[in-house]
């Protein structure tokens, strides 16, 4: 799988801000298929940093209303990398998203 398409953006909640600072874990939007190994290597090469370990989780959509009609968000995978100590990827500091 090409590096550039493996991670698809950040993942910026008010939780992971606290992770990102107490633990060194960012997360990020990924695609599907891509495996743990595709998102470590994706994160290394990009933003030339070390990665410790990779969790993947898949979120599901949930279901919507507005008014009588329903639908669905899609479904997404969400992978939270630890770094190594004294590493840390520029694009979550200071609000630069």
């Amino acid at each position: 799988m090409n590096t550039n398409d493996v991670i698809k953006g950040p993942l910026i909640t008010e939780k992971l801000d606290a992770a990102r600072e107490k633990f060194r874990q960012y997360s990020f939007i990924v695609d599907k298929k891509a495996t743990k190994y595709d998102v470590a290597h994706a994160v290394e090469t990009l933003f030339k940093v070390s990665v410790e370990g990779v969790r993947t989780n898949i979120v599901r959509g949930k279901t919507k209303r507005v008014g009588r009609s329903i639908g669905k968000r899609p479904n997404f995978k969400k992978a939270v990398v630890t770094l190594k100590e004294g590493d840390k990827i520029e694009l979550f500091e200071g609000g630069a998203v």
